[in-house]
């Protein structure tokens, strides 16, 4: 391997060559800059009390995530029957949003006796 010599004032500096890089290197690299990392997928829960009407998950379902009435009833019907059902699936910063939204939302004011607060939620990893 021949070396290059660079003067660099009163030092000698031996610099050698870069080693070539293959096709192969070079493929690797660019699917390695093209694949995103994927981050991993949270729920947010909410979990059935007695303090809560339908109408009002129902209403919450369907002012924090947008979901139409027969989604946001189905999952009102699951929190009930369930004990906790899946509100919602996203990246971890937003279920924490989504999550605090709703323990932000308020009480049930179809139940002013009952209903002191939100309704609890809490987020959970998502299976892979």
């Amino acid at each position: 391997m021949d070396k290059a010599i660079e003067d660099s004032g009163s030092a000698v500096i031996a610099v050698l060559p870069a080693e070539p890089e293959t096709q192969q290197e070079r493929r690797e690299k660019r699917r390695v800059k093209k694949e995103p990392r994927r981050e991993p997928n949270y729920h947010v829960i909410i979990w059935n009390d007695e303090e809560h009407t339908y109408e009002y998950v129902i209403e919450l379902l369907m002012t924090i995530f947008s979901h139409n009435a027969e989604k946001a009833f189905q999952i009102t019907k699951e929190v009930d029957q369930a004990g906790k059902g899946i509100a919602f699936t996203c990246h971890k910063e937003l279920a924490e949003l989504k999550r605090d939204q709703i323990l932000g939302y308020g009480a049930d004011p179809r139940m002013p006796e009952m209903s002191k607060g939100s309704i609890r939620s809490t987020i959970e990893p998502a299976p892979e």
